[in-house]
């Protein structure tokens, strides 16, 4: 029996499992604030009607605090732990102690996994302290302004880590990064600024205002990162965005679209026009679709007439060493998956799965342990296109 299979497979279900909790109670409180209006009596600041379920609902909120303390208070932050604690493990068991064949890439840098893990976790505390730091500076005072500032960061960040680490890793650690800081502004800012608020109350003092503005701030804030954290969740499905020549400006472009994908709910929430914002979606979109389309289209016609002995060096220097009836890598008794590169008529049949995994994924072979060159997999990818001749 494989345990690392079975703890992987745990792990991610436990991180969906907690992640639609997180998300979808986010969701939900983000609506009801933007669908509040003034009570029709009563000291709450605002009041909603709902149905669902067969049953009326009638919400109110009181900013910052009722007056008396009531008897049973929900509070929702377990979702967020258990959503990071899931996350993170992951992370350590996929991309740490797999390292060598998911985040080191030796062609960017030869790294050893100790000091793959070290970058990756020191990346994650940077994020979290610049973040924190903009929120608690002048520039907090803008929300607007200090999402860009934070948005280049991020963008920066993907750059850096795209250089050391493999495209896939980078992505994900950008992930690893938001969530992180998501899942901090619940555990260090909301929680502690409510639980300050209901110690005031049952002290009978009046509750500072401002914890109940920071801890709104901080929820607007994992509001607008919630969609390019989902999108990173599912990139690594889709090699056509994590495998671009560059991958981080796809990921700028795909997070910038989450965003503006999000506003646009927001602002229908209000009655406002969303229009302006889902033109913005729409274009950032098409022109993702765009960047890609030509990128590929413009290395596909690099080389052509290309036939397999052209490729074959390429084969034999990186694949089939793994790839063949008896694999002369002592890690397989058998070629993995059963797929074998050996020959002409082998390798224009798995001509799809050399693409998949070599020319878009980049993740074959495992952790670039052979160096094979970005030149030689545009080499491979210009075969595959132009039929794979044997």
């Amino acid at each position: 029996m494989d345990i690392t299979e079975w703890l992987n497979l745990g792990l991610r279900w436990l991180h969906l499992i907690t992640g639609i909790a997180w998300i979808g109670s986010s969701f939900y409180f983000v609506w009801l604030d933007n669908h509040l209006k003034p009570p029709k009596e009563g000291e709450a600041s605002g009041e909603v009607w709902s149905v669902h379920g067969g049953g009326f609902y009638h919400k109110q909120k009181y900013q910052v605090a009722p007056s008396k303390m009531p008897d049973e208070l929900h509070w929702f932050k377990w979702e967020a732990y258990f959503t990071w604690v899931s996350g993170f493990s992951l992370l350590v068991l996929v991309y740490y102690v797999g390292a060598r064949a998911f985040l080191i890439d030796t062609a960017k840098a030869a790294l050893e996994p100790w000091q793959a893990a070290c970058i990756g976790i020191g990346a994650i505390v940077l994020g979290w302290v610049v973040y924190d730091g903009l929120c608690r500076s002048a520039l907090g005072r803008n929300n607007r302004l200090l999402g860009v500032v934070w948005y280049a960061f991020l963008v920066a960040m993907a750059y850096g880590l795209n250089a050391v680490f493999s495209a896939r890793g980078a992505y994900l650690h950008i992930g690893a990064i938001v969530g992180t800081v998501m899942a901090a502004n619940v555990f260090m800012i909301i929680i502690p600024g409510q639980r300050k608020v209901v110690n005031a109350l049952i002290e009978g003092r009046e509750p500072d205002p401002t914890l109940g503005a920071r801890g709104k701030q901080r929820s607007l804030h994992n509001n607008y990162m919630t969609l390019p954290v989902l999108f990173i969740m599912i990139s690594h499905h889709y090699p056509m965005t994590f495998g671009a020549d560059r991958p981080w400006l796809v990921l700028a472009m795909m997070s910038a679209m989450g965003v503006a994908i999000r506003h646009v709910f927001n602002l229908r929430h209000k009655g406002a026009d969303p229009r302006p914002a889902m033109a913005v979606a729409a274009a950032i979109g098409i022109a993702t679709i765009t960047y890609v389309s030509l990128e590929k289209k413009a290395a596909s016609v690099s080389q052509a007439d290309l036939a397999y002995a052209d490729v074959a060096p390429i084969l034999q220097r990186h694949c089939v060493t793994c790839h063949a009836p008896h694999p002369a890598n002592p890690a397989f008794a058998a070629p993995p998956l059963g797929v074998l590169l050996d020959n002409a008529e082998h390798a224009s049949a798995a001509a799809p799965r050399i693409k998949k995994v070599a020319v878009d994924a980049q993740v074959m072979p495992l952790g670039n342990m052979t160096n094979m060159t970005l030149e030689e997999r545009e080499k491979l990818g210009a075969w595959i296109a132009g039929g794979a001749r044997p």
